[in-house]
């Protein structure tokens, strides 16, 4: 079975937007795509509003990447669990998305390219 992932500088800025406020924005994301999966966009944590997020102790593992950590995004009225992942000890071929999260997008969490 084929699994090949791509990953490259994902063209112009991209932003993230959580609770009403922009939480993200990048022109250094990351777009990484993978058979029968959505494209993800990866941002660096330099260009994230790290203040909003909480570490969680859920994790999972793909054989691909590695293991992934969770983070909630925090705001004004709410808790977002675990919409937000990254891995701290890609695999060697992802080792680009070190220092970098996606978001698990939904009505109250977006990344879009503006």
């Amino acid at each position: 079975m084929d699994h090949t992932i791509t990953l490259h500088k994902a063209g112009g800025t991209w932003t993230l937007r959580a609770g009403g406020a922009v939480l993200a924005e990048s022109t250094k994301a990351l777009e990484l795509t993978e058979p029968n999966a959505p494209t993800q966009i990866y941002f660096p944590y330099s260009d994230i509003a790290m203040a909003f997020l909480e570490p969680s102790d859920h994790t999972t593992h793909c054989d691909h990447k590695g293991t992934a950590h969770y983070l909630s995004i925090i705001t004004k009225s709410t808790k977002l669990s675990n919409v937000a992942s990254g891995y701290a000890d890609p695999s060697a071929a992802l080792a680009a998305i070190k220092d970098h999260l996606t978001f698990h997008t939904s009505d109250q969490v977006t990344v879009e390219q503006i």
